[in-house]
């Protein structure tokens, strides 16, 4: 498997989606951004852990679990998720623009997802290490 501590994009750049992201152990690790898309691997840890509430105003957001199981929240604002579903492996969420979610592990075992922004969130090359590392940019 090619390295995963790299941001391969905008490149052209294949990959086994579901190794690379069983294969990360950081909060955050951007893997492939290109001009009007990102690729992301996330690893929650169980027990609380979570993404954060938050809303990204110009670009949707795509989701897949890989690995564990998570409590999806999705709404108007942070304090009105009208969607509050557990989700798990294979699953998919969508998170259109300008709509508040979270993502919080209340489980037993570590989250592993992919995300895909459309357009970029981050900086090309972004790792976070923990959510600390994260909420600190």
């Amino acid at each position: 498997m090619s390295d995963l501590r790299s941001d391969h994009g905008p490149h052209p750049y294949t990959l086994n989606i579901d190794e690379a992201t069983r294969a990360n152990d950081a909060f955050r690790d951007t893997l492939w951004t290109g001009r009007l898309l990102q690729m992301t691997v996330m690893a929650i840890p169980a027990g609380g852990g979570e993404i954060g509430a938050e809303i990204h105003d110009g670009h949707d957001q795509f989701l897949r679990l890989e690995q564990g199981r998570a409590r999806v929240m999705i709404g108007e604002g942070p304090e009105n998720l009208a969607i509050d579903r557990i989700v798990g492996d294979d699953d998919a969420v969508f998170v259109p623009a300008r709509k508040w979610h979270n993502l919080v592990n209340e489980f037993d075992e570590p989250v592993k997802l992919y995300s895909i922004y459309a357009a970029p969130e981050h900086t090309h090359g972004t790792v976070h290490e923990t959510k600390a590392e994260a909420d600190k940019e």
